[in-house]
């Protein structure tokens, strides 16, 4: 039995109602099925031997990825009074080696149970490992209650190639028409972000779009408040540890975006 049947047979045998469960031929069918059935599984302790096997395998999976570093991220490059840089960058923010990467959370910090969603944080939690689910478990029974909007949690990135994940629970705008205290929310995941990440002496943070796509905060508007957040940040801060924050995008149109704000 290879590596990712071992993985799929264990996550199966950990739940009975996966009993009639059968194992893909194809190398796709097999990582989709390893994923689904980590995204849907509740926070608990795994063996020895499966976090290694399943740290092996996305270390595989991240290699054929390739890591990014931050030199490759200078898609557009700002100067900004302070002397410090903003980047634009278009792609997976799994593959990025910064200090930190940001995760765009809901408020059980637990991630998305939902398999193989599309959403940044099934992304994020899928490439990372079962550990960082667990981890973030441990946070919110430590604090007790569900993460507040605009506020911050870090944590480590397991098989993710940045130091640390920062998770931030962005407004949600079922209108699609922010009110002013939704805005201040949102440059609060901005403000909260930058200062874990100074805390801990990070250098670099790459920001998802926070709030924007299921959670409809609007982009362009997004984007404004992301970047006059992080300069005022730094104006406010002048000795703070963060030398660059990179713009991580998806769409193109969020990326055409920060190329006009920068």
């Amino acid at each position: 039995m290879n590596r990712l049947d071992c993985l799929i047979q264990y996550l199966i045998n950990e739940d009975p109602q996966y009993a009639e469960m059968r194992i893909p031929e194809d190398l796709q069918g097999k990582r989709d099925l390893f994923r689904a059935l980590r995204n849907v599984r509740e926070p608990k302790p795994v063996s020895e031997e499966f976090l290694r096997l399943q740290d092996e395998e996305l270390q595989a999976q991240l290699q054929e990825k390739g890591v990014v570093e931050l030199n490759a991220c200078r898609d557009v490059i700002n100067r900004v009074s302070t002397d410090k840089q903003l980047l634009v960058w278009q792609g997976d923010i799994t593959r990025l080696k910064v200090g930190a990467i940001v995760n765009a959370a809901n408020s059980q910090m637990l991630g998305c149970f939902h398999p193989l969603h599309k959403c940044i944080d099934n992304a994020i939690h899928s490439a990372a490992g079962v550990q960082l689910r667990e981890e973030c478990h441990q946070l919110m029974l430590q604090q007790g209650h569900e993460e507040p909007t605009g506020q911050a949690k870090i944590t480590k990135s397991y098989n993710l190639p940045c130091k640390y994940v920062i998770h931030t629970v962005g407004p949600i705008i079922p209108t699609g028409i922010p009110t002013p205290m939704q805005k201040e929310q949102l440059a609060s995941c901005y403000r909260s972000i930058m200062q874990l990440a100074g805390e801990n002496r990070l250098e670099s943070v790459a920001f998802c779009c926070i709030s924007t796509g299921e959670f409809r905060f609007p982009n362009q508007l997004a984007a404004e408040i992301a970047v006059r957040t992080v300069k005022d940040y730094w104006a406010e801060h002048p000795n703070c540890s963060i030398k660059q924050v990179v713009f991580n995008v998806f769409k193109d149109i969020d990326k055409k975006i920060y190329q006009r704000l920068l």
